[in-house]
């Protein structure tokens, strides 16, 4: 067999620290791309977290889900880092922001989970209609109840669903074929699908609603969205459902509003504070309140979604390490790339040529005025040949790809690394 072309660096000295029991499809991935691969089955933090990154001389890659907590500190000393993956839909445990000035790339997977947390939605809304868990826990300890009170169907009632994106969507199209009627408010102009209708403000839907189920991120606008006076605007007997991030909620509120029978009951998978693991016990004030659902934060939790995330994420790290492509990046410019080696083509005198692996430089700078042309400069002034070049940029930073003749492609790298302008550079062959 033909041996491996040789590369920039040994792809088995590329460390890759998977954290929080990630599918094993993303370990599977990366193997089989012959990278290094550390597994943790729980999230880490501190000292812990620190010793597992930097073990083996560092990581290049980190993947995390949503307990690990990627701090400024924690990204100082990782001084080998070059990306993250956020094996779940949110960011908010990474500064991205510090990230981004270390030149560190962040990756994560907005959509995989999409129908999982759907469907947990869908379930609780007939659930929390029908009493379930109530009327399960009776049976449990030898009651038997028949009686039908408190007990509704869904068809015909109004859902409110607040954040209408990705998520929130297909749970109107679901909420509407069981026959609900579906009314939605967002920050941003959204087309219904179907016959759902876009509310003029959040105080609409909160009167109009049977039961209301949230759908945002955590911004400084959201924390506390629903808060004492949204759930007194709520209508008697209404419900709510959190599947979203748990700041999003005032629990204490809400666990009041359920007391005293303003609310006939709520469904959160997501909590202000979590427990880091299984260790740890969770304590909140909605625990033993009548038809009150807690789940814990398992609204992406199942078997397709996790691996379609591992699959969605890993497949972005791995092209970001081997081709130097961002397509997907939170926080850098997005710059698909194709591979590097071109194939053999046939040249004027009829001779096929070879295919040739040009040297890739990858060049993360600030985006200041005439720092284009002094990259080009140090090209220029080596006479070497420019194969591609591709640029994107992004607020204050600016990513350069350049696909060059191999004769003088480190010598080139390394007087663009040392550029004042330079936050990161990188060099494939």
């Amino acid at each position: 067999m033909p041996s491996s072309p040789k590369t920039s660096f040994p792809k088995e000295k590329i460390r890759v620290v998977l954290l929080e029991g990630i599918h094993p499809v993303a370990r599977e991935v990366f193997e089989r791309e012959g990278f290094s691969v550390t597994t943790f089955e729980k999230a880490l933090e501190g000292a812990a977290l620190r010793k597992a990154i930097a073990d083996a001389g560092g990581a290049h890659v980190l993947g995390i889900r949503s307990k690990t907590t990627l701090t400024p500190e924690m990204l100082d000393t990782s001084p080998r880092l070059l990306t993250v993956g956020a094996f779940c839909i949110g960011t908010n445990q990474i500064d991205v922001d510090h990230s981004r000035g270390r030149g560190i790339c962040v990756f994560n997977s907005p959509f995989s989970n999409t129908r999982s947390v759907a469907e947990l939605t869908i379930a609780e809304i007939i659930a929390l209609h029908r009493r379930l868990l109530d009327q399960s826990a009776a049976m449990h300890k030898g009651k038997w109840d028949k009686s039908a009170a408190g007990a509704h169907e869904v068809r015909g009632r109004t859902l409110g669903i607040v954040g209408y994106g990705h998520i929130g969507s297909q749970v109107s199209v679901l909420a509407e074929a069981m026959g609900m009627r579906v009314i939605f408010h967002d920050i941003a102009s959204k087309l219904p699908l179907g016959n759902a209708r876009q509310c003029r403000n959040l105080d609409e839907l909160l009167r109009e609603s049977d039961v209301v189920t949230l759908h945002v991120p955590e911004t400084a606008g959201t924390v506390n969205l629903i808060a004492k006076a949204q759930l007194k605007a709520m209508r008697p007997g209404a419900f709510l459902i959190n599947n979203a991030r748990g700041k999003v909620v005032d629990v204490p509120a809400l666990a009041a509003a359920i007391r005293s029978g303003a609310l006939a009951g709520a469904a959160l998978d997501v909590f202000p504070h979590e427990p880091a693991g299984k260790d740890e016990a969770f304590k909140s004030e909605l625990m033993g309140l009548p038809n009150v659902i807690l789940t814990p934060h398992v609204g992406g939790s199942t078997e397709e979604a996790q691996r379609s995330i591992a699959e969605d994420v890993v497949g972005k790290l791995v092209r970001f390490l081997n081709n130097g492509s961002t397509t997907g990046s939170v926080n850098l410019p997005e710059v698909e790339l194709p591979e590097q080696t071109l194939p053999e083509h046939e040249a004027a005198d009829g001779q096929t040529t070879p295919a040739r692996r040009f040297h890739r430089i990858l060049h993360l700078h600030k985006n200041v005025p005439g720092v284009m042309k002094k990259i080009n400069n140090v090209v220029g002034a080596r006479n070497v040949n420019v194969a591609a070049q591709y640029l994107r940029t992004q607020g204050d930073l600016g990513y350069v790809v350049m696909d060059i003749e191999p004769q003088q492609g480190r010598a080139i790298f390394d007087e663009l690394r040392d550029m004042p302008e330079t936050v990161r550079a990188r060099v494939l062959w």
